[in-house]
């Protein structure tokens, strides 16, 4: 199982975005990013918060994993959101 720090760096790297970017954007120092995605430190809430943010993801999916969380957090169009849990519930 990845540490919330691990899915930090995963989703930031996705995005393409340096520790030093993500500092400036969640208002935390570079060295603070560093120890969340290496030295298993744990954000407080409202870094975790804005750090979810900046990752257009929940702190949900920080803090757990959950792809369901994230699903929900990348998928912005909530029409379709609601088309996919509609076929996810017709029986097999």
């Amino acid at each position: 199982m990845n540490t919330i720090g691990e899915r930090i760096q995963e989703l930031r790297k996705q995005l393409s975005i340096s520790q030093q970017d993500l500092s400036i954007r969640a208002e935390v120092s570079k060295s603070m990013i560093n120890r969340y995605e290496t030295k298993s430190v744990q954000p407080p809430a409202d870094v975790l918060n804005k750090i979810a943010n900046v990752l257009n993801t929940s702190v949900d999916y920080l803090i757990n994993g959950n792809t369901d969380e994230k699903a929900k957090a990348t998928l912005k169009n909530t029409e379709l959101l609601v088309h996919f849990k509609e076929i996810e519930e017709l029986p097999n």
